[in-house]
């Protein structure tokens, strides 16, 4: 259980310049940005390996005017981007919050590039719901996993230390806005003390805590959860215990395209291009192009909270490029057939309903109408065979909202002091989706966590540096 302790006259066993609580992307962007300033830095993880959230996801890193995406051919601003996350989430973030993160991306993830060898690339064959210009950068194999193996090797090669199986259980303050060091515990229920001389909190939000999801995201209890089982929750139950500020704490990422039963996450491309979603009775039930987040809800409400995504041959091979949907395809999630009831009888849904559903999109498409659930369907094109489908379910992927940082990442008080040396990243910090599941714009997650985690490593490096010189 996360707690806080005031201990000023506690003499620790080891003392580094940044602790880095979670190795997860925002952590280990953190570390390495914090070890570039010239410091001494530890990760402490709860896992044998640092995963996280991210390994689970796209790896897809949302970033404007970037050097990538100039190569491409693809004009995009700070200021756009800026606009694009404030009108998904119709006005709720913090604007100066939203400012921060969209000027601080780019140069993040060409940092990245150039100080570690991160090979990122931009999607230029689709643009993903919301967003005004095509600026989702991923490594080669659009994976998660791939994101954080190449973060561990950097943080390795540069000399971070990595403390993994070890749970940082408790929080140590000097004073009211002075944190000291942290205690853990190992597998064998040994424990340490170890203090810093700044802390950086990046082990993500509470999408693991069941009884914090039931309180702040009332909809999603009981529902599958699709992230990393360690997020408890930590950074908020810290955050209460030191009386920082907390906001947006009902906001979450979730997602309306798990493969069931296999677990794996299928890229809503698949529906952004031209497909959709229809439940058990052959029938589509949303505007499947406003949002992969808003979709978890609506999915989990269709009867037996299974649904299937229906699309076709070019949109698979647009999909192809995700290592996700190759390992889809190996596993047989995805099922092929050359006409409709040939499908029908695969997915074992009605025929005439389905063939009913496939020809009202057809016209839709070649009409470029606008359907009753607001889905605008104009500069699509049909679905033609081989035709594919997915059944899939909704999921909560992570939670948006946690504790409010300033502009340097600094944890702020419900007084509105300043945290001295205490900062957030990630999934641990407020992010920019607002209160609800309809305000995440594709790709927020990792643009708090490498964005924040970029912030947090600079300043607090910056701060520890300076309080050594004697600054």
């Amino acid at each position: 259980m996360a707690k806080v302790v005031h201990a000023p006259d506690l003499r620790f066993e080891v003392t580094f310049d940044v602790i880095v609580v979670g190795g997860g992307a925002a952590g280990l962007v953190a570390a390495l940005r914090a070890h570039a300033a010239g410091c001494e830095v530890l990760v402490i993880e709860r896992d044998p390996l640092p995963r996280g959230s991210t390994a689970l996801s796209a790896g897809l890193i949302p970033a404007p005017d970037t050097r990538f995406q100039r190569a491409a051919g693809i004009a995009d601003s700070p200021e756009a981007f800026a606009a694009d996350i404030l009108k998904k989430a119709e006005g709720e973030p913090d604007p100066v919050a939203v400012d921060v993160l969209a000027r601080s991306i780019g140069p993040a993830i060409e940092w990245l590039a150039d100080a570690h060898g991160l090979p990122f690339s931009v999607i230029d064959n689709f643009t993903y719901p919301g967003h005004s210009a095509r600026r989702m950068h991923g490594l080669p194999s659009r994976s998660g996993s791939e994101f954080m193996d190449a973060l561990q090797r950097a943080a390795e090669n540069a000399g971070v230390v990595l403390l993994t199986n070890a749970v940082a259980d408790t929080l140590f303050t000097a004073s009211n806005l002075r944190v000291s060091g942290v205690a853990l515990t190992r597998p064998d229920g040994s424990r340490e003390t170890i203090g810093c001389d700044a802390l950086v909190l990046a082990c993500n939000g509470y999408g693991g805590n069941p009884d914090l999801v039931a309180r702040h995201v009332p909809d999603m209890a009981g529902a599958l959860y699709f992230g990393h089982a360690g997020n408890r929750g930590d950074a908020v139950l810290w955050g209460e215990a030191l009386g920082a500020k907390t906001r947006h704490l009902s906001g979450y990422q979730g997602h309306g395209s798990v493969a069931e039963p296999h677990g794996i996450l299928i890229t809503w491309a698949t529906v952004t291009e031209g497909g959709f979603q229809i439940n058990q009775a052959g029938r589509r039930f949303a505007n499947e192009a406003t949002g992969y987040s808003e979709a978890a809800a609506q999915v989990i409400a269709q009867p037996g909270g299974k649904v299937w995504q229906v699309f076709d041959a070019r949109i698979a091979e647009i999909a192809r490029q995700f290592e996700d949907f190759r390992e889809a395809e190996r596993q047989g999630a995805i099922i092929m057939a050359f006409d409709w009831p040939a499908l029908a009888a695969r997915m074992q849904v009605d025929g005439g309903a389905l063939a009913a559903t496939a020809a009202s999109v057809a016209a839709l498409k070649q009409s470029g109408a606008t359907d009753m659930f607001g889905r605008d369907w104009t500069g699509l094109p049909d679905l033609l065979a081989p035709l594919h489908a997915v059944r899939v379910q909704g999921a909560l992927f992570h939670t948006q909202g946690g504790l409010v940082v300033d502009h340097e990442a600094r944890v702020v008080r419900q007084d509105g002091a300043v945290f001295h040396n205490l900062f957030a990243a990630g999934g641990a910090a407020c992010g920019v989706s607002g209160s609800k599941a309809s305000g995440y714009l594709s790709g927020n997650g990792l643009l708090t966590a490498v964005g924040y985690g970029s912030i947090a490593g600079l300043v607090a490096g910056a701060l520890t540096k300076r309080e050594k010189n004697g600054g």
